[in-house]
Parts: C-alpha cells; structure tokens; sequence
C-alpha cells in the first residue's frame, strides 16, 4: 500500500459569496493513492487502482475531512467529488468535476446501476463502490512546463483572427489546469483562491481533483482506423437527455415469425451491453440529422472550416476561413465524423456549457471525454441520433 508521510495543508476556500475564507484540509495519513497519469494515448488508459506507468504524472493525493452522506442519498461534499471520480474514471462521464452532482452525474449513476445490476435510481451500490475505489478525491499537482507552448494569453475571439494563428491554444495556464483534471476555472478557484488561480504559472502546486489527467499536449493528429470489434458498436445519440450512450454490437433481428409459419421460433440474442456514457450538447433542433449513420474518420488536432453560411442555414457556403487546430477550436481536440456531411461528434473550447448551449449540428463533448472515443469506437460503428 502506498503511504506518504503526514503532510500539515493549511489551505483556504474563497466562496462565491465573499465570505471569509476557511480551512479546508488537515493534517491527516493518506490511505492509498489513486493512480494517475498515462502515457497519453487514449487506447491506454489506465484502469483504477491499476499501476501507473513509468514517468506518469502522479500528483500527490491528499486526505479530506468533510463528513461522509449516506450512502442512499446524492452525495456532498468530499464524496460528491468521490462519487464523481469514479463515474468519469468508469467511461460514465458525470461532466465538470465541481462537487455538486446534477442531471448528468444523475444519468451517470443510472448507466453505471444499469451495467450492474442495480435498480437505476438505487444511490446505495454506487456511492459504496465509490468510497472503496477512490480514497483521496483530491491531490497535490504541479503545473508542467509544457504549459507555457499550450497558452496563449492573445488568442482573439475574432475568427479572422484565429484563422492567422497557429493553434487555437488556452488562454491561460488556469484554463489549461482546469480541462487537464475535469473541471472548470471556478473550481479550481474554490479549491485553491482566486489571486492564486489567476498568477498560475510552470511549477506552481495546486489542488486538483484526483482525477487521470487529459494530457493535450501528447496529442499527434493521429487518425484511427477500423478495428475488428470496436467498428462493431454502436452509439446512441439522445438528444432529449442530452447523453451519448455506447453500446457492444447490436444483435441481429429477431425474427418473429415467418409469413404462414404456425409458431414463433425463438432466436437467442447477443448481450447488447453498455459500454460507456458522456454529457453532450446536441445540435440546434432544426440543424439536428436523426437516423442512423456510420462512423467514418476519427481525426486529432482537426482543422476547423468556418462557414458562416452553413452555420446560419445549415447549407455550405462558397466563402469560409480555415480555423488551426487547438484545445479552443470550436470543435475541440478530435473530430469524429458520420457517413452524414458536416455531422460528427467532437470536442469543445467550453466544456462548463455541455448540455446548455447547442451547435449547429453536431454534437459535443468535453475534451476529456471526446478523445476516450478512439479507445471505444472506430470507424465503422454505426451512429444512431435520436
């Protein structure tokens, strides 16, 4: 078991409402670490509780204190964040680890039941496996020199502008922070001050959730091919729930009956089972393509063409700009694109809006979770949007 030495944090909380800051953690023993890291190729994560690799990014895990929920209940607190963790490190994505679990940490805990037997509405199971897998849900990390090449604090907001840049990078290290270990700006502020999140820069230690970390900047531009069994799943696009839910191959038909036939002959059916699901933001309803598509190419770092034409009718237009690739391209940092023109599912520059702001017909996912589909599906998997 992996042990570190008593560790005294004196940290403050500075909250939204302007209270007076206070003390957050204490000095207590960590119990066992929650692996993190990766080499960064999102065929390999790491399971939980499984060895991180050599030269991982591991940052220090740290002991909470907030007392724990019960166990039948949604949880606060420091198992809200548990709870979180361990749905995201499942391929359940809870969307933006913040400690307050809403719709989708709701939808999450439901796949999860689903997958494992339990009533879907059932807390109980869920946040049990949580505190057994997840012991500290908040860690010590250093930010990385390879920050400094991934932020750019100039990047305009103008798409003429963008389209002379090189990458469409961070704008800052706390943004870079953020999206690396699952969540947004604020909470990073919450769980470490405003004025430090603000002055971020290479080798400064902050709170973070004990999340795996999203390593951008190990990001080739790969392109995925076929592969024999993930090209055979199949991904569920809800666009009234706003979740992406992938399954294993779907089954053949089941046969009825044949006409004139006296008896219904039976067909055993394959286990459809499911396999992950993430938070999207589908597309505006009058762009939205419901039926079902097929996964053509799956692309890192895509360049992004800007078509206001088809933006605003949803038909191409003659003019366009050709946007770089980046973690702040409106289509984020992997496209996924259907046997449907101009429809796929990609990233997004602004993970906090998954499931409130809507595209253009596409559909959007957090970084953190749009680069786990290589390692889920490939090109081939039929996409079904309903």
């Amino acid at each position: 078991m992996f042990r570190i030495p008593f560790i005294l944090l004196i940290l403050a909380v500075l909250p939204a409402s302007g209270q007076q800051p206070g003390p957050l953690f204490v000095n207590r023993p960590v119990l066992k670490a929650l692996p993190l890291g990766g080499d960064g190729d999102p065929a390999s994560r790491p399971l939980p509780n499984a060895p991180a690799p050599p030269g991982a990014e591991t940052p220090t895990p740290i002991e909470t204190v907030s007392p724990p929920s019960p166990l039948d209940a949604k949880p606060s607190g420091d198992d809200a964040v548990r709870l979180q963790i361990f749905l995201d490190e499942a391929n359940f994505g809870p969307g933006v680890i913040d400690g307050k679990p809403g719709l989708f940490t709701e939808l999450a805990v439901r796949s999860w039941n689903e997958v494992n037997g339990h009533p879907v509405d059932d807390w109980i199971a869920v946040n049990t496996a949580a505190r057994k897998a997840v012991d500290n849900p908040f860690a010590v990390a250093l930010v990385p020199e390879i920050a400094q090449p991934w932020v750019d604090p100039e990047l305009p907001s103008k798409r003429s502008l963008q389209a002379k840049k090189k990458r469409m990078s961070y704008r800052s290290v706390a943004e870079f922070m953020s999206e690396r270990y699952h969540c947004d700006v604020p909470y990073l502020a919450l769980l470490n001050t405003w004025p430090k999140i603000n002055a971020l820069k290479p080798h400064d230690s902050i709170i973070v959730p004990n999340v795996t970390p999203f390593h951008v900047e190990k990001l080739t531009g790969a392109r995925y091919e076929a592969d024999p069994a993930l090209s055979q799943r199949h991904v569920v696009v809800d666009t009234k729930k706003n979740q992406v839910r992938i399954f294993e191959a779907a089954p053949a038909a089941l046969i009825i009956a044949e006409p004139g036939a006296g008896a219904v002959q039976p067909v055993t059916r394959a286990n459809r089972g499911l396999v992950a699901s993430f938070p999207i933001t589908p597309g505006q309803p009058k762009f939205i393509k419901f039926g079902t598509w097929e996964l053509r190419n799956m692309v890192e770092l895509p360049w992004w063409r800007y078509d206001q034409q088809l933006l605003d009718t949803g038909k191409r237009g003659d003019n366009a700009l050709n946007i770089p690739p980046g973690p702040n391209s409106p289509v984020g940092i992997i496209w996924n694109g259907t046997s449907k023109p101009g429809i796929g599912m990609h990233g997004t520059s602004d993970p906090e809006t998954i499931g409130r702001a809507r595209s253009s017909g596409c559909i959007r996912l957090a970084n953190w979770d749009a680069i786990r589909l290589p390692n889920i599906i490939r090109p081939g998997a039929t996409v079904e949007i309903r």
